[in-house]
């Protein structure tokens, strides 16, 4: 199977990379092709996309070798001082374990401001010669191979000069932007080896080993009338697309989850273990084997209702259905659903429905006073992703409507090769008990940045301070199409402080949350919230509507938007109001 030959091939490209200096490696002055990577929006990428370049470093990488993290702030330096001078830094993560997500994170940390991309067929190591991280590859406009060695001296895996004799990285540079052929083009280099990807172990089969899996992790989404585009419910429809599961699960594109595993925990992760992963790489790898499909379990009855809140107490339906046609982009729709709350109105529980899931990528909900205009983020309440959960809050804690409110929508829908209709509900569900606590979020925002044209990574800070003692419930990240990364960090009033969530490779279709287990955060009065965002305004964001624009706050998708939401209660609260359960009032 084509999972099978390209795991094979890449761990022979990494053995030929890990020959030596010797005739295997491209000699200094070859040209070598595009270079095929993936990038941490997991696009497939290549050097091309740079557009044109006077020279290009490649730096090889992994997140675990001590080498790459101390050079990785010098290889900072010198990009930003070679810059003007139309130089491209990348690193090109080698290492076959590591993930997409822990590659931006690792870019993030270090705050990296040029491109991090992932080699996950070795491609990149054979064409390039690279033997350990981090080693540095300098390419000329042409793509002639002109320099391959170390960034300098100083450095090495048992121990550091006080400073670096030789430095051979700028001293290549130097050379090729002055059109003299290199001094030194090749250097030896110290760091860690690169391996191999290991080779799948094992033939598990689908009914023992995969369906599980499967079951476990997918079918929320991929089974009849689900969101996803097609159903993993059996192993006929598994072994179909069986070498996409494979590549989705290997490179860990599949389930999403866009929050560094670093920071945390979070009641709603996703992710498989190593273990599954391994299971479901190994049986596409051997055959895809169906094992004794008699014995399956049958597969769940769909659920009696698709309302997660329990049976709603008002349905709030738009009056407008969409009309999505066959293909293209489809702009974000917005929608004022025809109910005006005449009081003050609590809900314990809120979901937003689509007729046709199959189409809606993503909805927010928030409320909005009758004459002003649509943000919808200012008053956030909920939103829907595809395998998201609806807001259930505990008894006792409930979001207020206020009196002369309306609920709005942000919606984003999707193609799907043939015209589509849908139509949005949105289910509430009124306290039972009385009111103890209200659900608050505080908006850690920015109104007034200015990001640069071309700006890879433009930082924007905002920061709020709880007045009252807090016990937080989740997080959640919403920005526009430059958004490349959000990371909140809490700092205590004993002076402590804690990276409370990174998400370092942000994505606009796939706005998800990120919530607590009840009680785990506790925010005592004072604690200040930092959220730090970078922009990508470059060529190389691959959504980025005009990489010559200066961008500036605005409600448009081609503006940008800077807000980091923390959902709380206040920890002693005790409103005590008694709700009708009728009518939320």
């Amino acid at each position: 199977m084509r999972v099978l030959r390209d795991r094979a091939c890449a761990g022979a490209l990494c053995l030929l990379a890990l020959a030596g200096a010797g005739g295997d490696r491209p000699a200094i002055g070859s040209v070598v092709g595009e270079l095929r990577f993936t990038d941490i929006r997991w696009l497939p990428r290549t050097l091309r996309d740079f557009g044109e370049r006077r020279a290009y470093v490649l730096v090889a990488t992994s997140v675990d070798c001590p080498l790459v993290q101390r050079y990785l702030p010098r290889l900072s330096a010198l990009e930003r001082e070679y810059r003007a001078q139309q130089v491209q830094f990348v690193a090109v993560n080698v290492a076959p374990g590591d993930s997409v997500l822990e590659m931006a994170t690792q870019a993030v940390e270090h705050d990296a401001d040029f491109p991090f991309v992932k080699d996950f067929d070795g491609s990149v190591v054979a064409e390039l010669g690279f033997e350990r991280t981090p080693e540095v590859v300098v390419l000329d406009a042409q793509r002639r191979l002109r320099y391959r060695g170390r960034i300098d001296d100083q450095y090495r895996l048992g121990g550091v000069r006080p400073a670096a004799t030789r430095n051979d990285l700028r001293a290549a540079l130097d050379d090729v932007l002055a059109g003299r052929e290199v001094a030194s083009a090749e250097t030896p280099v110290d760091g860690c080896a690169i391996g191999g990807a290991p080779a799948p172990a094992g033939t598990p089969n689908y009914a023992e080993h995969v369906d599980p899996i499967l079951r476990s992790h997918c079918l929320e989404c991929h089974r009849p009338g689900g969101a996803a585009p097609f159903a993993l419910g059996t192993y006929a429809q598994a072994l179909k697309l069986s070498d996409m599961i494979a590549e989705v699960v290997e490179q860990q594109r599949m389930p999403p989850w866009y929050a560094s595993r670093k920071h945390g925990p979070f009641v709603n992760e996703r992710g498989l273990s190593p273990a599954e992963r391994d299971t479901v790489l190994a049986w596409a790898a051997s055959g895809a084997a169906p094992g004794d499909l008699s014995a399956l379990p049958p597969l769940p009855d769909p659920p009696p209702s698709r309302w997660e809140i329990a049976e709603p107490d008002l349905v709030l339906r738009s009056p407008i259905e969409a009309q999505i046609p066959a293909d293209g982009y489809v702009p974000y729709q917005y929608v004022v659903l025809p109910h005006v709350f005449a009081e003050d109105t609590w809900v314990e529980g809120v979901q937003v429905l689509a007729e046709n899931p199959r189409v809606l990528h993503h909805a927010n909900l928030g409320w909005v006073r009758l004459g002003e205009d649509f943000n919808e983020v200012k008053n956030f309440i909920t939103g829907e992703v595809p395998g998201g959960d609806a807001m259930a809050l505990d008894p006792g804690t409930a979001c207020l409507l206020p009196k002369g409110s309306a609920l709005a929508l942000e919606v984003h829908y999707v193609t799907t090769g043939k015209p589509e209709r849908d139509r949005i509900s949105v289910g509430l569900r009124f306290p039972r008990v009385p009111v103890q606590r209200r659900l608050r979020n505080h908006q850690v925002a920015d109104l007034r940045f200015r990001i640069p044209p071309g700006a890879p990574a433009h930082p924007v800070t905002a920061e709020r301070v709880f007045e009252q003692d807090a016990v937080g419930l989740g997080l959640f990240v919403h920005m526009h199409l430059r958004g490349k990364d959000m990371t909140f960090r809490a700092h205590y009033p004993d002076g402590r402080g804690e990276t409370l969530l990174l998400v370092p490779s942000y994505s606009f279709d796939w706005q998800q949350s990120y919530r607590w287990a009840p009680g785990a955060r506790r925010f005592p009065r004072g604690t200040r919230i930092e959220c730090l965002a970078h922009f990508d305004n470059s060529a190389f964001n691959p959504y980025n509507p005009d990489p010559g624009a200066t961008v500036r706050f605005g409600l448009q998708t081609d503006q940008e938007m800077m807000y980091g939401f923390v959902f709380y209660v206040h920890e002693h609260e005790q409103l005590g109001i008694a709700v009708d359960p009728r009518t939320g009032q």
